[in-house]
């Protein structure tokens, strides 16, 4: 009568095979197990450690709890592990201050534990490591290392010091892969009293603490994942998953023989117990065949399978652990043990398959689950009536939420599993802007939001107080403040108007305005980061652009030498008296005249100026320059000078002729010397007072002259 009043102990290991329940109960420090029930699926609604077919995985698992009820009475709250498929795992810690508490009680240890998990789910909240964290669920963690003053201790109940450390491993599943259990157990008639991770419950009956000094990895190979699990240096290091176990054979079998998949199942299970396996496939066709031969046929897949686990083992540990404890249905695989150690180069008598024969404050077990793919079922038993993971269900704006009941859970913890930002809740104000001005940095803050609103159960709330299982939370995300909009006209003293005249006219100007070297005006909405620069225009040039006023250029077109050609007279400019360019500077009270140019001069539109050339000579005492080139000119056939005006549209001929070497009769030209008005008689030419003629070339500083001698008088 006794023990029918201590409280039963329910678990139930959901596995993608089978399941198995445990029915036990506590004496002291030890479970006892009362009964058991294992029954496979009918159909392949697991796959991988996901349920697929949520209807037929609960009636298995309301199967399972009938024929248990038969004998221990009714069974609603169950304890139930999941496998490790897209696992995610968080190293955090947390700390307290204890140098007024005294000795620390097990309720002051767990609620640092929970602190660091609720620290991991932070972490996972504003990282990357997953697309959506929202999506993930916490759902079993393992201590790394307890710490007291910086000592590390294997405990700290009963410890007194003045600051309390621990330093744990979080893990998370995606929320698809609790939400299907969380149902298939609510239709089958119970509620989830704690969860766990597989390994997590393996790594508890198969390695204790004692041992985790060592390294170990734990290798729990299913039919739809294989869970790791690694220990060192007196702790639990790592967790992993392979999405491939015995699955993956069955159907090796199942294809390289044509069998239904449950026939595949029952072959690959008596390749370990029969000399000779007896199957019909899908044709009907009944064969008998050695085991030998079955097992060298799915060798490949069996090898693919040990390098998968390698693979993650050695992520994990980096190098090969000290030994490989191989658990669950899929260990018992054929050649698997040999293949693994092969892939991890290690002596095949250090990767052995385990069996749960005794375990650790675990009493009675039964001879049936003595087996490999016990250990986990056993595992989830013995942490039952621990301190796990627990449910408390709330709903957030309309959305219901499972939270794991971390202690004291506030509405914080809700608001951050839901992926609610709480500083929203405040109203954040707009975003500022920072502009310069030239070379002057301003800073424009944004406007002020409005502040959100948060209700628990229908009353005005606080993120700090505490969540209740079926609590209703309202959150209703604040406003974010305006961008400010100024314009160069708001941020900027902008001086008085410049004024001036053009040709009588008075103008008023404003500021040249560039933001980012782009032009623009004062009324331009100005943006972060924009670069201003404004003044009033400072020449010539930008006056008469702002003031609409066109250079007023003229083009003149001819043909010279048979080619047709432009030519352009600009507009004089005059600022005050003084003539201008474009680029002359222009201050305030300006008196601006633009005088149109006249018809040009063929000297301008050949640039005749400054190719015409002489030499200095000295012409009957008088200075004479005499031109070393010789220009021939028409303008429309006749003969034309180089300062005659050059008409629009006419045509014009010349050739000019340079580095002439003068002679004495170019002088005479140049000097416009006539030589009618010499008396009659011999002439005589001099150059330099030496005779020459007409030919004789001159140079620079010549002194040329021409005399006359009188002719003789005749005697009568």
């Amino acid at each position: 009568m006794e023990n029918k009043e201590r409280p039963r102990l329910f678990a139930l290991d959901i596995g993608t095979r089978s399941v198995v329940g445990l029915v036990g109960e506590r004496e002291g420090l030890h479970t006892r197990i009362l009964g058991y029930e294992r029954q496979e699926h009918h159909t392949r609604s697991m796959m991988d450690g996901q349920i697929h077919d949520v209807q037929e995985v609960s009636r298995i698992l309301a199967s399972v709890k009938e024929r248990l009820e038969e004998s221990y009475g009714t069974l609603t709250q169950v304890s139930i592990a999941a496998a490790g498929r897209a696992l995610c795992t968080i190293r955090s810690e947390a700390e307290i201050e204890t140098n007024l508490k005294g000795p620390l009680s097990t309720d002051d240890v767990r609620t640092l534990e929970l602190a660091a998990i609720q620290t991991a789910q932070q972490q996972l909240s504003t990282s990357k490591t997953v697309k959506d964290p929202t999506d993930y669920y916490c759902v079993g963690y393992s201590v790394l290392h307890y710490s007291l003053d910086d000592t590390q201790l294997s405990s700290l109940v009963g410890q007194t010091g003045k600051n309390a450390r621990v330093e744990l491993i979080a893990t998370f599943l995606p929320r698809q892969v609790i939400d299907s259990m969380q149902t298939a157990v609510q239709q089958a008639g119970m509620e989830i009293a704690t969860l766990t991770l597989e390994p997590i419950a393996a790594i508890n009956v198969l390695i204790p603490p004692t041992m985790r000094h060592l390294n170990l990895t734990l290798v729990d190979v299913g039919a739809g994942t294989s869970d790791v699990a690694i220990t060192r240096d007196g702790t639990v290091i790592g967790y992993g998953m392979v999405p491939s176990a015995g699955d993956e054979i069955t159907e090796a079998i199942s294809q390289q023989y044509l069998l239904d998949f449950n026939v595949a199942e029952e072959v690959k299970r008596s390749l370990n117990e029969q000399k000779e396996v007896r199957f019909q496939d899908i044709l009907g066709l009944e064969q008998v065949l050695p085991s030998a031969q079955i097992t060298e046929a799915i060798l490949p897949q069996v090898t693919q399978l040990a390098n998968d686990i390698a693979a993650q083992i050695l992520e994990l540990n980096a190098e090969p652990p000290q030994a490989v404890l191989l658990v669950g249905g899929g260990s018992l695989t054929p050649q698997l043990p040999q293949a693994l150690a092969q892939a991890l180069n290690m002596p095949p008598a250090r990767v052995a398959i385990r069996r749960p024969d005794m375990v650790q404050e675990i009493m009675d077990i039964p001879e049936a689950l003595h087996a490999p793919d016990a250990i986990t079922p056993l595992g989830i038993l013995k942490l039952a009536s621990g301190n796990l993971l627990h449910f408390v269900h709330v709903t957030l704006n309309d959305r219901p939420l499972r939270l794991f009941n971390l202690g004291q859970l506030t509405v914080a913890d809700a608001l951050l599993v839901a992926g609610f930002d709480i500083r929203a809740l405040k109203g954040r104000p707009g975003l500022g802007i920072t502009v310069t001005a030239n070379g002057q940095k301003h800073f424009l803050p944004g406007s002020a939001g409005a502040p959100g609103t948060l209700a628990l159960n229908g009353q005005p709330a606080t993120v700090s107080d505490l969540l209740h299982d079926e609590d209703t939370l309202t959150a209703i995300a604040g406003a974010i403040g305006s961008t400010p909009q100024v314009t160069l006209a708001d941020l900027a003293d902008l001086p008085s108007e410049l004024s001036c005249s053009i040709n009588g006219r008075s103008h008023i100007f404003q500021p040249v305005v560039t933001i980012n070297q782009e032009p623009a005006s004062v009324q331009t909405v100005l943006k972060d980061r924009d670069v201003v620069a404004y003044s009033f225009p400072p020449t010539l040039r930008q006056v008469l652009k702002q003031a609409g006023h066109e250079e007023n250029d003229f083009h003149f077109r001819y043909f010279i030498n048979g080619q047709e050609r432009t030519y352009t007279v600009w507009p004089e400019f005059f600022v005050g008296p003084d003539a201008a360019t474009l680029e002359t500077q222009v201050s305030d009270g300006a008196v601006i005249r633009i005088v149109a140019k006249q018809t040009p001069k063929l000297e301008d539109v050949l640039g005749l100026r400054d190719t015409s050339t002489h030499i200095q000579v000295q012409f009957n005492g008088a200075a004479c320059k005499v031109p070393t080139c010789r220009l021939r000119l028409h303008v429309d056939g006749r003969a034309a000078q180089p300062g005659e005006d050059a008409p629009d549209g006419s045509h014009i001929e010349f050739q000019l002729t340079e580095a002439l070497t003068p002679i004495i009769s170019d002088v005479l030209l140049a000097a416009e010397f006539d030589a009618m008005k010499l008396p009659l008689g011999k002439i005589n030419i001099l150059c330099n007072n030496c005779e020459a003629e007409l030919t004789t070339p001159v140079k620079n500083g010549d002194a040329i002259r021409i005399e006359s001698e009188p002719l003789p008088t005749s005697k009568l």
